[in-house]
């Protein structure tokens, strides 16, 4: 059954990117607002898929590539509906839409069995702390976004051509904006994440050789990276193409700690 509601919510997923992508070109807005409902009854369905899962697995479904690489477009899906009821950025869901459907087919492409928690993960941390992480995870690939956009907006303005990309992407002002917002709730929950990791590590290994996990030391090396991004944008001013493509850049360093997610002590079965 929570398969099934995946399959859906991966063909709504689909729509929704198609016909923000029609609005795009179009900018007819009853084409936006189909897109706007039919992405947020996506999201809907995407809820309802990792509830069932919840269900049947009898734990958080955050064991697998499945369910992570899932619950990382559910939560990115979320958070961009959660910042568009406060903020208006122009096209900002087409793009946030694309990279949803991509993570989905990421994740659909993976064996979905459930896996049975390991003994390391029979532990309220694992649940608090995973979930942490995803969230900040999404708030910063929202801030990659809108660097990409930030760049794409730039380069119209420099070449002064007011071409295809410049009446269908916000101000430059409303990108930073956005970068700003995303970074700081973003590297906040990373903190957070972090810290319930550090305590959930020390009770499972104690003394064990942990620092050394090739998961753990790219997920410091981009903590780093962010703690000097967002020093240098309140304290030193950093704004615009710098901040962007730092973001950017650091946004890679993310998407390396996935990659790493499976193996060393946080694999199955560590």
């Amino acid at each position: 059954m929570s398969y099934l509601l995946f399959q859906v919510s991966f063909v709504a997923y689909v729509l929704a990117m198609t016909v923000y992508l029609v609005f795009f070109f179009t900018q007819k807005k009853y084409v936006r607002g189909l897109a706007r409902k039919l992405f947020f009854a996506a999201a809907l369905l995407h809820t309802a898929n990792i509830i069932a899962r919840l269900v049947e697995a009898g734990h958080t479904p955050i064991t697998s590539v499945h369910e992570v690489i899932s619950f990382f477009a559910w939560s990115i899906a979320w958070c961009y509906l959660s910042f568009r009821w406060r903020y208006t950025v122009k096209n900002f869901g087409t793009f946030s839409s694309i990279l949803v459907v991509l993570l989905m087919l990421v994740s659909a492409l993976a064996p979905h069995a459930i896996l049975p928690l390991s003994q390391t993960q029979h532990s309220w941390l694992f649940p608090v702390h995973a979930s942490l992480a995803i969230v900040a995870d999404a708030f910063l690939a929202l801030a990659c976004i809108g660097g990409l956009m930030y760049l794409l907006q730039e380069r119209e303005l420099k070449q002064k051509r007011f071409g295809f990309f410049y009446s269908r992407l916000p101000s430059l002002e409303s990108l930073d904006k956005l970068n700003q917002h995303c970074l700081s709730i973003g590297f906040t929950l990373m903190t957070i994440a972090m810290f319930t990791g550090y305590i959930w590590a020390r009770r499972i290994w104690g003394g064990r050789n942990w620092h050394w996990d090739p998961k753990i030391i790219w997920a410091m090396i981009t903590w780093f990276l962010y703690a000097a991004l967002m020093h240098q944008r309140f304290t030193m001013g950093w704004r615009g193409r710098r901040a962007a493509i730092v973001t950017i850049v650091a946004f890679m360093a993310v998407l390396l700690t996935l990659v790493f997610l499976f193996r060393g002590v946080h694999g199955h079965g560590a």
